[in-house]
């Protein structure tokens, strides 16, 4: 069988680029034999690393390393600096995303959609409660919408059809497309947002505590507003040492727990044990984010908040992942359903080929098929 040569460079930086060059060389034995150019691979067994590495076959033959940037500033709570470097698992979603977005784009212009309105419609130096009226009132809640639900999950998955009715594509998703394997980290990145007039992109890393996802999808909000594409951690829901962040964070915590609200509710519970808890039940966000409004209004010590958030990350659990579930919910929330709805009337309209839908939306044949007409079934686009 005939052997491939491949540049030992080219072969090390796929394998520093997976993240898990342990498992990788355990997979092919002779790994250290092709690095040492004592021997060659195959093609089959090319292939059989490309897919292990996360790796474009392509980029293998090329003549030396490509260096790969995020499109977009990748703000990190840790060290208070921009992170230089990201993992391909994050890289990839970007710009899976970010295709989507691009054929979006065309189409909504194709059909004479006129831009958003609200897309780089606010400034930093707004102050957090214009730019969060802005947001409820564009996205029409009242004034308490939350604490009349009864649970966050009910809050997050209002928050989200309302997002999605303003013309916002939102993606939740814990893997990278459809691979289960390949499993998003939540202390990586909890979200992104990827900005335009026509088509802005909102991800929310599924992986993520439900709780947790409600104040990212209010930080991404913010970015939205103005008009800031970025990738962030948030993490213990503090932001980078960035004015877009703090400015993003300060808009996100009046969005979810007002000033007002807050401060009438606390007299009636700023004495009992589990207070944090009661706040976090009343506005549906986490204790850890209801501590922390408590301390940004001055209502606690930075001592008693603290304490708190010590023991908070004492007791906190990793967020289980996202169960298989009902096959086309999965998929509503993995595409994002105002894309998906929109690829399949394109379609239909035979303003778009299968195999193009196919790659935009990882499904292929009848597996698209089916999802094709769980749509149709809906008619909401």
């Amino acid at each position: 069988m005939s052997r491939v040569s491949i540049d030992e460079r080219i072969l090390n930086w796929a394998l520093e680029r997976s993240g898990n060059a342990g498992a990788v060389q355990r997979k092919f034995p002779k790994l250290n034999q092709w690095l040492r150019g004592e021997s060659l691979p195959t093609l089959p067994q090319l292939e059989a690393f490309a897919r292990a590495t996360s790796t474009p076959l392509g980029f293998l033959f090329l003549p030396e390393p490509p260096i790969e940037k995020l499109p977009i500033p990748h703000f990190r709570t840790i060290g208070s600096e921009p992170s230089g470097k990201a993992s391909v698992d994050l890289l990839e979603t970007i710009q899976r995303m970010q295709r989507r977005q691009d054929w979006m784009r065309e189409y909504l212009i194709e059909l004479s959609q006129e831009q958003l309105e609200f897309v780089n419609s606010a400034k930093i130096s707004d102050s957090p409660e214009s730019t969060s009226q802005k947001i409820k009132v564009a996205l029409g809640l009242a004034t308490g919408w939350a604490s009349r639900l009864p649970t966050w999950t009910e809050a997050l998955q209002l928050l989200q059809r309302k997002t999605e009715d303003l013309g916002i594509l939102l993606v939740v998703s814990g893997i990278v497309g459809n691979s289960t394997r390949r499993k998003l980290d939540p202390n990586e990145f909890r979200g992104f947002v990827l900005i335009d007039e026509y088509a802005p992109v909102v991800f929310l890393n599924g992986a993520d505590g439900k709780a947790a996802q409600m104040f990212t999808l209010a930080h991404e909000l913010a970015h939205v507003w103005f008009g800031s594409s970025a990738a962030f951690d948030l993490r213990g829901m503090q932001p980078a040492s960035d004015r877009t962040e703090i400015a993003c964070d300060r808009v996100a915590a009046e969005f979810l727990v007002p000033t007002s609200e807050l401060r009438q509710l606390w007299p009636m519970i700023s004495n009992i044990s589990d207070r944090f808890q009661r706040a976090a039940r009343q506005f549906k966000v986490s204790d850890i984010v209801a501590a922390r409004r408590a301390l940004d209004l001055e209502l606690i010590t930075k001592r008693q908040f603290f304490n708190f958030y010590e023991e908070y990350r004492a007791a906190d659990r990793p967020a289980k992942g996202q169960s298989g579930g009902d096959f086309y919910l999965t998929q509503n929330r993995r595409l994002g359903l105002r894309f998906a709805e929109a690829v399949v009337h394109a379609v239909l309209e035979s303003k778009l080929l299968y195999r193009e839908a196919y790659r935009l939306t990882g499904l292929y044949g009848s597996t698209f098929q089916r999802y094709a007409e769980s749509i149709m079934a809906g008619e909401t686009l």
